[in-house]
């Protein structure tokens, strides 16, 4: 990020609602205790996470990654009452500190938790969901969309994280690097599903917004 990014993000960031102060403690922690911190999702993209969750206002959301549970308690503030949110996490080791963050926050109840691989566990989950975060395994993207989308009710909403993937989607790339080759499958095959519609916010390192029609 060059120094005129860097300045118009805190430009951005001194013009929009203050930081949770649990978050920012959650961010702080992430950073000083947690290997890959920059996978925390922070205030900005955190604060639109909470912005898109409350127009949609859903009952039920589906992550992918909960990592520290900052984009998890993001998303979870514009649930309805009785509203859950599913938070899907391989690492195992992640599972305690994030929640305590979720009882922090006061959302635990909110935010159920499952632990193990996400090909595994979304067939299990009998729930229609309005919303959807997909943020896990890059490489994976297209068969965890395949495996959400018919989970996802007409209207819903899917955000898919690090679509842009830090502007290696329009670089060359190596033979090896399966994570940009699965972000470049996935953008190609959404902008050609008639299920949805699409527009990929240039936000970090992108998000592609796709609604179910």
């Amino acid at each position: 990020m060059n120094n005129t990014s860097l300045d118009l993000e805190q430009y951005i960031l001194g013009h929009i609602d203050n930081e949770d102060p649990i978050l920012a403690k959650l961010d702080r922690d992430t950073h000083a205790n947690v290997l890959y911190s920059r996978m925390c999702s922070g205030h900005l993209q955190g604060s639109i996470l909470t912005f898109l969750s409350k127009l949609i206002q859903p009952n039920r959301i589906l992550e992918l990654g909960t990592f520290t549970g900052y984009s998890a308690i993001c998303l979870a503030k514009g649930l309805q009452a009785e509203g859950k949110l599913h938070t899907v996490e391989i690492n195992d080791e992640l599972e305690e500190f994030a929640y305590g963050y979720f009882e922090l926050s006061g959302l635990s109840e909110s935010i159920i938790q499952h632990i193990g691989n996400a090909e595994t566990i979304i067939p299990d989950l009998d729930e229609t969901f309005d919303l959807v975060f997909m943020d896990a395994d890059k490489r994976r993207y297209v068969e965890h969309y395949e495996l959400v989308i018919d989970k996802v009710r007409p209207g819903g909403v899917i955000l898919a994280d690090n679509t842009l993937w830090d502007g290696k989607v329009v670089e060359p790339i190596s033979k090896n690097d399966l994570q940009t080759k699965g972000i470049l499958a996935f953008n190609d095959y959404v902008k050609n599903d008639p299920r949805v519609e699409t527009t990929i916010l240039p936000l970090r390192d992108g998000i592609t917004m796709l609604r179910k029609r």
